[in-house]
């Protein structure tokens, strides 16, 4: 299966995700693991068009999700420059481009090791919680104890 540049947008802006989170992690030097991902599930019967776009993006891992849903991840930061690349050379239509925007921002802050420091972290997390619409607790609460940490 060969995909098209406008067909990885349509296809991404209706399906893909771009998400982070932060865990707690004590071998860290903030104590906070940063955790950016490009997602994209789909039903186990259309897990050819996952592996297409692995194949396209050349990166990634497909696997089981949950139930009858397999998904395409990308979590490594080379992996995910190649995707922020793509998608500033073709951006996507719909809302989805503000929010991969701001993934794109905490992907270069990791880049440049931004995450490994307070303030970096914070600045993460802040850009992080401002991402996609759902309430996000636990990352508020990181965000607490980043700025009582101060």
């Amino acid at each position: 299966m060969e995909l098209s540049r406008d067909w990885v947008v349509g296809f991404v802006d209706a399906e893909g995700c771009f998400h982070v989170s932060v865990n707690q992690c004590p071998n860290m030097s903030v104590g906070f693991q940063v955790l950016p991902e490009f997602v994209v599930v789909q039903h186990r019967r259309d897990r050819h068009v996952l592996m297409a776009l692995k194949r396209f993006f050349g990166v990634g891992i497909v696997r089981r999700n949950h139930d009858d849903r397999d998904c395409l991840r990308i979590r490594n930061i080379d992996g995910l420059c190649k995707v922020c690349d793509f998608f500033m050379a073709h951006p996507l239509k719909t809302k989805k481009n503000v929010d991969f925007r701001k993934f794109r921002r905490i992907v270069l802050l990791m880049q440049r090791n931004r995450h490994l420091t307070r303030d970096g972290l914070l600045q993460i997390v802040d850009i992080a919680l401002s991402m996609n619409t759902a309430e996000r607790p636990a990352l508020e609460k990181v965000r607490q104890e980043l700025l009582q940490a101060g």
